[in-house]
């Protein structure tokens, strides 16, 4: 994995954790919207610009891909790249909570 793909995306943004998340299924922006919002029980609710902007950054670097267009919506799925980022931020999400349950 290169540097800047490193600099960009760990540690991972919630919003770019849980849109990757979604995107095992392949989705529109919509969807990932809603997607997001009932895997957090509303807790994040991600607006048009935020979601579009980092599925744009994604896309560009790799990370998804526009699988089809339907209704003049571009629904994306994650790539291997985008898996492989996925799982190590998972691991660092989880060495994370491991150290955390050895206390001070």
């Amino acid at each position: 994995m290169d540097i800047k793909l490193k600099k960009s995306y760990f540690p991972m943004t919630e919003t770019a954790f849980y849109i990757l998340l979604s995107l095992a299924t392949p989705r529109h922006g919509y969807a990932i919207i809603d997607h997001v919002k009932q895997l957090t029980k509303k807790r994040i609710s991600l607006g048009p610009g935020t979601i579009y902007g980092t599925l744009s950054k994604m896309k560009k670097d790799g990370l998804i891909e526009p699988v089809k267009e339907e209704n003049n919506r571009k629904i994306y799925q994650i790539t291997r790249l985008g898996e492989k980022i996925l799982e190590a931020e998972k691991a660092r999400i989880k060495e994370l909570y491991m150290n955390s349950k050895g206390g001070i």
